[in-house]
C-alpha cells in the first residue's frame, strides 16, 4: 500500500490487468508507464487486477492513499466504461476518457453509426449476419467482434466457405458480431493529445504489415509491421487532413486526455475511419509513444502530459 508523500510528488496508481482479452497488453503498458514515469515528480505503484476481477487494495484505501489513477488497462472492463464508472464513484482524478467516450470508443457499431451521421467516412458494415446484407457489403468482408480492441478475434474473410470459421472465432471474444467491408488501401493511424484541455493532433503514422492485415501479431511483435511517422510519400495537405479528423473524431466521442483514430486511404484517397482507441497502448512496440516522440514529445513528457490533464 502507498503512503501519501507530504513533499510534492504525487501518488499515482498505475492500474493494469483485470479481467480482459488484452490482460497481458496491459500489464506491459502498466509496465512501461511505470519505468518511465519521472521518479522526482512521482511516486508510483502498480495496483494489478487479477484476470477474476480481484482488487489487491481496497476502493478507501485507493482513494486515501493516491492522488491519481493511471489507467494502464485495455478491453473490456478496462476501456469500455466499466473501471471509468468505477473510479467516478470513487471519486479519485484518472487518466483518459470518461465512462460515456470509453463505452462509444469501444463499441465499434455504435461508434461507426456516429461518424456517418456526422459524414464521416466508413467501411460500409451490418451488425447482423443477414445474407442480403452480407451480400450487399460484399467480399473481402473483415469479421470481428464488436467490443474489443488490439484486433482480438478479427478475422479477414476472403470467400463465404470462411465465413463460419470467422463468426465462431470472432464469438470466442464477444456475442456482438460486426462484418465490415475490407478496405484495400494504405493503413495510417494518428494520435491526439491534450494539454491543459487543449487536444493537438501530433504527427500521423503509416503501418505497413508484413501480413496483408494489421491483427494482434503485427500490433504487438516487435518487427512484424513497418511504422513510418511522419508517413513518406504523402503531401503536407494530407497529413493535415488526417490530423484534422483525428481531432475531430476525438471531439465526437467526447474524449479526454488523449485518443488514437486509425484510417485507410484506398488508391482513390478516400480516407476510411476505422475505430478510436481510447486507451492507446504503451508498450514497447506502441504507436502513440512512437509518434509523440517523433512529434518532439519523449515518453516521460507524454506521461507527465496525460497525468497533468487527468488532474484539471
Amino acid at each position: 500500500m502507498a503512503i501519501r508523500n507530504s513533499g510534492a510528488r504525487k501518488n499515482v496508481a498505475v492500474l493494469m490487468g483485470g479481467p480482459s482479452a488484452e490482460y497481458e497488453v496491459s500489464i506491459n503498458t502498466g509496465k512501461m508507464v511505470l519505468e518511465n514515469l519521472d521518479k522526482e515528480k512521482y511516486d508510483a505503484k502498480p495496483v494489478v487486477i487479477s484476470r477474476d476481477g480481484f482488487w489487491p487494495i481496497s476502493r478507501e484505501d485507493l482513494k486515501n492513499n493516491f492522488d491519481v489513477v493511471f489507467i494502464a488497462m485495455h478491453g473490456e472492463y478496462g476501456e469500455d466504461g466499466t473501471i471509468q464508472t468505477i473510479l467516478e464513484e470513487i471519486g479519485i482524478p484518472y487518466t483518459g476518457s470518461g465512462p460515456t467516450a470509453s463505452k462509444l470508443g469501444m463499441e465499434k457499431i455504435p461508434f461507426s453509426h456516429l461518424m456517418a451521421k456526422n459524414n464521416i467516412l466508413v467501411p460500409e458494415f451490418c451488425a447482423d449476419k443477414n445474407d442480403l446484407l452480407l451480400k450487399e457489403v460484399g467480399l473481402p468482408i473483415v469479421v470481428k467482434p464488436a467490443d474489443r480492441g488490439s484486433s482480438v478475434g478479427v478475422t479477414l474473410v476472403k470467400n463465404w466457405d470462411g465465413l463460419s470459421e470467422a463468426i465462431t472465432h470472432a464469438k470466442k471474444y464477444s456475442k456482438q458480431i460486426m462484418f465490415q467491408k475490407y478496405i484495400k488501401g494504405r493503413e495510417f493511424t494518428c494520435g491526439v493529445i491534450e494539454k491543459n484541455g487543449k487536444p493537438t493532433a501530433i504527427l500521423p503514422t503509416e503501418i505497413i504489415p508484413k501480413n496483408p492485415f494489421f491483427d494482434y501479431e503485427a500490433k504487438y511483435v516487435a518487427g512484424a509491421s513497418q511504422e513510418i511517422t511522419p508517413p513518406s510519400n504523402m503531401d503536407d495537405n494530407k497529413i493535415k487532413e488526417l490530423q484534422n479528423l483525428a481531432l475531430r473524431v476525438h471531439q465526437l466521442v467526447g474524449c479526454n486526455g488523449y485518443s488514437r483514430t486509425d484510417f485507410i486511404i484506398d488508391n482513390s484517397g478516400k480516407i476510411y475511419t476505422l475505430e478510436i482507441n481510447t486507451l492507446p497502448g504503451m508498450t514497447a512496440a506502441s504507436l502513440l509513444p512512437g509518434a509523440a516522440k517523433v512529434s518532439g514529445i519523449e515518453f516521460s513528457q507524454l506521461l507527465d502530459i496525460i497525468i497533468e490533464n487527468a488532474l484539471l
